[in-house]
């Protein structure tokens, strides 16, 4: 589940994001990395001071009050929405790479992202348990790309080691430290999901720590490999302008055939991606529901023990997205969504890090998660920020016509 949400279909594209940053961005995995480390150490501490609630969603509501627990919650139930949107929108758009009918229009793409988005849907409304079986297979089936292009760096280091020298590629730039940061986090958004689904994980003290820190870490490893080899090892020049930089150093080095194989995979990356993204979409209002934080009306639970209604509701908003994202209207508003989530997460992340100062679990580590989490917010710009806290003053009013608790603290079943 950490490793699927975490691994959607950004590393596809992020080396020609970071070409314009150079060894700036090498510096910058290791700044990224303590900070989520530190973050995702906070979440699995307050995991295990709390292992009979639903998420640490329901922990955030309960040390800080409903109001900011639903803020928090409605922000980042939202933002599922809108990555639902894009994720199946980056799957179409990689098939398209295979199957070249769906790149003759829009509407088309459109379709084929409709249609992925469905069927997702469709399978997690059967049950947890098969959205799990998918998440694994999925899992296992988006990393083999990218240990090939691991292994063909291992290759060119013994057989070519020159090659890494020939991107003469950016020098490191204090200047630039901020907002290279600011792009490996939207890479590593996700890594909270275990936390998420908590009371549906066995022994929570134990596999919540498990799953988060050493997911955390192998994906970690993995971008940082994949992502520095393929900075260094193609000019700058020509990596900037890759809409497909894994697919094209696959190429070069190991043929046209790796291409297509890239593009797969991609697709596949992007639709395990999104089969977390809907079942958060349904487990997240659900467990509030289980806590008392939020009406039962709002996620009853179905046959099946998922919130069917959010997950419906979700789903839906972001196929409505999907469907008008063929003309200017869609794309306007996709690129709010994408440029709202950075920001939104680090106020998600913050309110955690709040959450564990208040309660005294890893007060030093949450004190620098919320430093941190500042840092990257000044550097996703003032219009991020600001539409963040709109997005959050939605939330409260919204929390305000629902009312308040509707059971006691500490009495969600187990």
């Amino acid at each position: 589940m950490v490793v699927g949400s975490m691994i959607g279909g950004s590393i596809f594209v992020l080396p020609s994001s970071l070409a314009q940053f150079g060894w700036t961005s090498t510096v910058g995995w290791l700044a990224a990395g303590i900070g989520v480390l530190a973050i995702a150490r906070v979440i699995t501490d307050l995991t295990v001071r709390n292992p009979e609630e639903p998420s640490v969603l329901t922990i955030c509501g309960d040390v800080l009050g409903l109001l900011p627990g639903r803020i928090i919650a409605w922000s980042y139930w939202l933002l599922l929405v809108g990555a639902g949107a894009v994720l199946s929108m980056v799957a179409a758009d990689y098939l398209s790479f295979l199957f070249p009918m769906l790149a003759e229009t829009n509407g088309m793409r459109s379709f084929a992202a409709f249609f992925i988005l469905s069927a997702i849907a469709m399978l997690n409304l059967g049950g947890v348990k098969g959205a799990g079986v998918f998440q694994v297979a999925t899992t296992v089936l988006k990393l083999l790309p990218l240990v090939f292009v691991i292994g063909i760096a291992a290759f060119i280091l013994f057989s070519a080691p020159s090659t890494f020298t020939q991107s003469q590629s950016e020098p490191f730039n204090l200047g630039l430290l901020t907002p290279t940061v600011g792009v490996l986090c939207f890479a590593l958004l996700g890594f909270e999901s275990a936390s998420l689904i908590a009371q549906r994980v066995k022994d929570p003290e134990r596999n919540v720590v498990r799953a988060t820190l050493l997911g955390l870490v192998l994906v970690l490893v993995i971008y940082f490999l994949v992502s520095t080899t393929i900075v260094l090892a193609t000019p700058a020049d020509v990596l900037r302008n890759a809409p497909a930089p894994l697919a094209m150093f696959t190429s070069t080095f190991a043929g046209s055939w790796a291409g297509s194989a890239v593009a797969l995979f991609a697709a596949i990356s992007a639709i395990g991606c999104l089969n977390a993204v809907v079942l958060l979409l349904g487990e997240v209002p659900f467990g509030m529901v289980r806590d008392g934080q939020l009406p039962e009306w709002i996620a009853p639970g179905s046959e099946r023990g998922i919130g069917q209604r959010p997950l419906l509701t979700g789903t839906g908003l972001a196929a409505a997205l999907v469907l008008v994202s063929s003309n200017s209207v869609g794309e306007q508003v996709l690129d709010f969504l994408l440029r709202l989530t950075t920001a939104s997460s680090i106020f998600f992340y913050a309110g955690i890090c709040l959450t564990a100062i208040k309660v005294g679990v890893q007060r030093p580590l949450a004190i620098f998660g919320v430093g941190f989490c500042a840092w990257i917010l000044y550097g996703t710009g003032t219009e991020a920020s600001l539409l963040g806290i709109s997005l959050m003053l939605v939330g409260m009013i919204m929390s305000f016509l629902i009312g308040g608790r509707t059971k006691p603290r500490g009495t969600a079943p187990a």
